[in-house]
């Protein structure tokens, strides 16, 4: 993969997702992993989103992280259009507040899997973006390593063990 092509698709299903999403982007950041963002709807723009994802492996994408509230079909219609890992990433939206766009992402067709994470954990998304990529690139995955051993000395750190007498 060319060191300018994008690793990761980021579409929301709208702009006021964004916020949301901040951490998803900080956390691609943080590896050093190229990503192009996107609004894109399953019901609003299915064509459009669909000519989104024929042309995203022409610019490298190797996963798509597709966020949605509410009916949440957009991570399916990704999904429908390509055979590289979808993560779907539902949206605490609406009188449910995220518990029916959980229940839309993780229900697919057999055939066509979506990866989901909790309802707006888009940094999880990232991780698990970044995961994925990893299987190719050995950068990437000392990366993670470095960042997991980062995350358990802070826990040791801070919960030293208690010892009676």
């Amino acid at each position: 993969m060319s060191e300018h092509s994008i690793q990761v698709a980021v579409l929301m299903g709208s702009a006021s997702d964004a916020p949301v999403l901040a951490p998803c982007m900080e956390t691609l950041d943080a590896y050093g992993v190229r990503y192009e963002t996107a609004v894109r709807s399953a019901h609003r723009t299915p064509a459009e989103t669909a000519d989104f994802v024929a042309r995203a492996e022409e610019r490298g994408v190797g996963v798509f992280i597709a966020a949605a509230g509410m009916a949440a079909h957009l991570a399916g219609a990704v999904a429908a259009h390509t055979t590289r890992p979808v993560i779907g990433l539902p949206i605490a939206s609406g009188p449910l507040q995220g518990r029916d766009a959980l229940l839309s992402t993780v229900m697919m067709p057999i055939g066509i899997p979506v990866a989901t994470v909790g309802i707006n954990a888009a940094a999880n998304a990232a991780h698990l973006a970044v995961e994925i990529l990893s299987v190719s690139d050995d950068g990437l995955k000392a990366k993670i390593v470095k960042k997991r051993e980062e995350m358990r000395r802070k826990v040791i750190e801070a919960n030293p063990v208690v010892r009676g007498k």
